[in-house]
């Protein structure tokens, strides 16, 4: 109540504050350019210094003692205007709108008239929407600031119809990774994960973030593969004269704060690994499977950034930007675990994992603008990304195996310390040239990126009868688990990811009535990966264990006396006697699994923007696309090794926008496209990456049939069919409010999801499950300005969007190919679909003066439970049940040059949990965590 009452005084003091004056605001149009928003006009009152110049949407805003006056209107070239009489009453709001037209006598082409969008402030980005051709969303760095959003992956869920899992997932109506796309600058990005179509968009920090926008209907200089959406992500750039911005963070995880962290030998404390120049053969034998200590658990946050423009000759001018940051961040978590197929093989009822997670980004742009005409620009950007993760499994005693030998029943443990390092380089050379007066436009861009994705040296080790090192009995003793060599390894994976793109429009304004676009876009892809695997056997009974020192086991000096002994799948023979054994024990190895797939892309594209009168705005299109996917694969789970198989594809994608402007504030808008979604690369390589409670491999059928194989249900197609049909109505009640309603339907020919397999590990893979898929929806968006203040700014305002979905597929009774599944049910909703989004935020921005300036923004989010695997057989689906998650983030401004931020964040703190389904109504928790709530200081300098 004493929080309340406080917070009730300051609303009333604000509003008070400014109770003694006036306000005068309004919008200045462009009469020359069909009364659009004039920006950077002059507004002041004759005969006072009192004035202000237009923001990019038009607007203004003055104050005034009480009086009547006369408002002096200019922009260099156009006619002044004065209005007289203008009343201004104390805490009134007097809106005086004005058309500006040029001069008598002045030709406009002489004069040439140039402003850069503030495409980073939320007004900008919602006139943007309001102008665009096609259906997108948009979020910028001002509203990612103001809601305490720290990357591109958080950012996007406050858009309608997003949401995002645990593992940073993000789904588009209800559409997971498969079906997504992500660029940056409109030129595509690789994936830095091999079981992930897209990068992960967690890596991009807001540092290097203006807008990012997400398009969920059809354009055609997208590319065909294309269902869900396309996520564009414009990177920072400056043009002004000067700035410099540094900021120093500190925060802990509740959860965290108490423990003594652990962490992965031969890792950094700023996320790299030291040990690559190493055979990972050597890197067994030399380092123990131990974790060390850690730092202590305190998260930061360091990073600066600046930029500076310089005038090159008469019109020219070169502007650069470059920003870079380190973040770090300790997480603890305590939870349940469970591999349940048919049956409950593992469980582990007390985890705790330790995960240390860093970031750092480097990015830099540069622009040349050579005259009004032409500009080009170069970004080039950096992301390291290195996750810590150590975790034991069964820490009580109480984890069971029903393959155990000595006790299925209790005393299970496993050990599990891995390291996943991603190093992501983009570089993108773009430019703009215009030609005949803006007649004709080219827009080009070329992008060459990098990703190298490593998880060096994972350490797993498992025992049995764990209870007898608890008890601490020095006659009782705990064993190694035995069933095969790899229950005790180390595993060792990279890939390396490679890509070439381009694009190319040529904007022809042909009449004010008629524009054609003319395009083509080009990628070509490619990808290595291998993996080995070092697994102990052999274990001498005599050496005691100690699960905190399996160093003193696993040593050279053990290994060279015999005491135990390595194993791996494809060994390198020796020449002759020596060191080495003959055969797998004791000996290095070749790649265990390897494939190398390619993608390449050839399109061409036109588009014509019709005007047919004042109202309607109509944009038909047809993309045609030459598609070649090839993939080769040599793993340990087939016989058949190895294996390569191709496609060639090619589409024919028409498509058409429509937008009915009802008036100057309304649109009605409508989609139509046809699509394509091709699997990716991860989705066909039958390798299997093996976690603790599950697995998941590739499907090679996905591609269609293949020879010496025999087949049911699998149609001989490599990429599904898809249906887009958008409508969306949208009113733009000022430059910051919107109230927004749309329905969409999509329907998928040949759908792809991952299903639990028909074999003895209950492994997850991808299969075309039947003919068809539908999912129908309807989303709701909406941002107000609940209360102003008297000088017409806004004192609490708040967002909220719902998306609500309905899906269906139907599902075939017997898959039979490579591999083979099964379903005990005609149809089922889609994987990965949440029925219900919703995403709401409140933000309260009092005024205290010129010198403190705070901001509080609650930010709230929940979906729905969702398929995250579909069941097989008697099998029931594995379920994400769904959560809500609440932060809260005040910003104080103090003067021209300091802010200090709080944040708190999952206040919340739910259960993020995975489940089975079972037989009556039943089910098994197979992942249940609790991750703890984030409170951080943020002290930011600008100059």
């Amino acid at each position: 109540m004493k929080r309340i009452f406080i917070a009730v005084l300051l609303l009333i003091n604000t509003i008070a504050f400014s109770q003694s004056k006036g306000t005068i605001s309004g919008t200045v149009l462009d009469k020359e350019a069909d009364n659009s928003p004039l920006p950077f006009a002059d507004v002041y009152i004759k005969g006072t210094t009192i004035g202000t110049t237009t923001e990019f949407e038009g607007e203004y805003q003055l104050q005034a003692d009480p009086g009547t006056y006369t408002l002096v209107f200019s922009f260099i070239g156009y006619k002044t205007v004065e209005v007289p009489n203008v009343l201004v009453k104390a805490g009134e709001n007097k809106i005086v709108n004005q058309i500006l037209s040029a001069s008598e006598g002045v030709s406009l082409n002489e004069i040439q008239i140039s402003a850069s969008t503030k495409k980073e402030s939320e007004s900008a980005l919602l006139t943007e929407q309001k102008k665009a051709v096609e259906i997108k969303q948009s979020i910028g760095a001002d509203e990612l600031a103001r809601k305490g959003v720290s990357d591109a992956a958080t950012a996007i869920t406050k858009i309608s119809g997003i949401s995002k899992e645990g593992s940073s997932n993000v789904y588009v109506r209800g559409l997971g990774d498969r079906y997504l796309n992500t660029s940056m600058n409109g030129l595509t990005m690789p994936s830095n994960d091999i079981n992930k179509k897209n990068i992960d968009l967690d890596l991009f920090s807001s540092d290097v973030i203006q807008n990012i926008s997400v398009s969920k209907a059809y354009a055609a200089e997208f590319y065909g593969d294309f269902a869900a959406g396309n996520v564009n992500i414009t990177s920072k750039e400056y043009t002004g004269d000067g700035f410099f911005e540094a900021t120093l963070e500190s925060g802990i995880n509740t959860n965290a704060i108490s423990q003594d962290f652990v962490k992965n030998g031969g890792t950094g404390f700023f996320g790299f690994y030291g040990r690559y120049n190493h055979n990972p053969y050597a890197v067994v034998l030399s380092h123990g499977p131990d974790p060390i200590e850690g730092q202590a658990p305190i998260n930061s946050k360091i990073s600066a950034s600046g930029g500076k423009s310089f005038n090159v000759r008469d019109n020219g001018r070169f502007s650069f930007f470059l920003t870079g940051s380190f973040q770090n961040e300790y997480t603890f978590s305590q939870g349940v675990e469970a591999d349940y197929t048919n049956v409950l093989k593992k469980s582990f009822p007390n985890v705790d994992i330790f995960n240390y997670s860093t970031t750092s980004t480097v990015m830099g742009n540069f622009i040349y603008k050579i005259n009004n005409n032409h500009k080009i620009s170069y970004n080039s950007l950096f992301i390291n990304s290195g996750n810590d993760e150590v975790g034991y499994y069964g820490v009580n005693g109480l984890g069971t195996n029903r393959d155990a030998q000595l006790d299925t029943d209790a005393g299970f443990y496993q050990m599990n310390v891995q390291f996943n390092q991603n190093l992501v380089f983009v570089n993108q050379l773009m430019g703009t040239h215009k030609v005949n007066d803006d007649k004709l436009i080219f827009d080009w861009g070329l992008g060459y990126n990098n990703v190298y994705s490593h998880e060096p040296d994972r350490k797993r080790l498992s025992l049995e009868q764990y209870y007898n090192y608890l008890d601490n009995d020095p006659t009782m003793f705990t064993s190694f688990y035995t069933n095969n060599s790899f229950d005790n390894q180390r595993y060792f994976e990279k890939i390396i990811d490679e890509e070439f793109n381009g694009r190319l429009n040529a904007k022809l304004l042909i009449s004010e009535a008629v524009t054609l676009n003319l395009g083509a876009s080009d990628r070509y892809k490619k990808r290595d990966f291998q993996n080995i695997r070092y697994g102990y056997k052999n274990i001498d009974p005599s050496l005691v264990i100690d699960p905190t020192n399996f160093n003193a086991i696993f040593n050279y000096e053990n290994w060279s006396n015999g005491l135990f002994e390595t194993d791996v799948f494809r060994p390198i023979y020796p020449e002759g006697e020596g060191v080495f054994h003959i055969g797998p024990t004791n000996n290095p190895g070749l790649p265990e699994n390897t494939y190398n797939a390619e993608l390449s892309v050839a399109s061409g594209y036109a588009s014509a923007e019709l005007n047919l009168g004042e109202k309607w705005l109509l944009v038909p299109a047809l993309r045609t696309e030459w598609f070649n996917q090839n993939i080769e694969y040599d793993v340990i789970n087939l016989i058949v090794n190895p294996a390569k198989i191709e496609i060639t594809e090619n589409l024919y994608l028409p498509s058409i926008n429509v937008k009915y402007a009802l008036n100057d504030e309304m649109n009605l808008r409508f989609a139509y496209s046809n699509t394509a979604s091709f699997p990716e690369f991860k989705e066909m390589a039958p390798y299997v990456y093996e976690g603790i409670t599950q697995r998941i491999g590739g499907n090679p059928d996905l591609l269609g049939h293949q020879d010496g194989i025999n087949y049911a249900n699998v149609n001989d197609v490599s990429y599904s069919k898809v249906l887009n049909l958008d409508l969306k109505y949208e009113w733009f009640m000022s430059s910051n409010e919107i109230i927004s309603l749309g329905a969409f339907a999509k329907q998928i020919k040949d759908p792809v999801n991952l299903v639990v397999a028909n074999d003895a590990t209950g492994t997850q893979r991808f299969f075309r499950t039947g003919d068809q898929a539908n999912v129908y929806g309807v989303e709701l968006e909406i941002k107000k300005d609940i209360f102003k203040t008297v000088n017409n700014s806004s004192l609490l305002s708040g967002g909220f969007n719902i998306s609500y979905m309905h899906t269906e597929q139907d599902l075939y009774s017997t898959i039979q190919g490579t591999y083979s599944t099964a379903f005990n049910r005609d149809s089922d909703e889609l994987q990965g679909a949440s029925p219900l989004l919703l995403n709401a935020d409140l933000n309260y921005t009092p005024n205290f003066g010129e010198n403190v300036k705070p901001t509080m923004n609650l930010v709230y989010s929940y979906f729905s439970d969702r398929i995250y695997a579909l069941g097989s057989g008697q099998l029931g689906n594995k379920i994400e049940k769904g959560f809500s998650s609440l932060d809260f983030v005040w910003k104080n401004e103090f003067g021209e040059h300091f802010e200090l931020n709080f944040r708190a964040k999952n206040l919340l703190n739910p259960d993020v949990k995975i489940i089975r389904e079972i037989t009556n109504n039943q089910e098994v928790v197979l992942e249940s965590y609790k991750y703890g709530m984030n409170f951080g200081l943020q002290l930011k300098y600008i100059l």
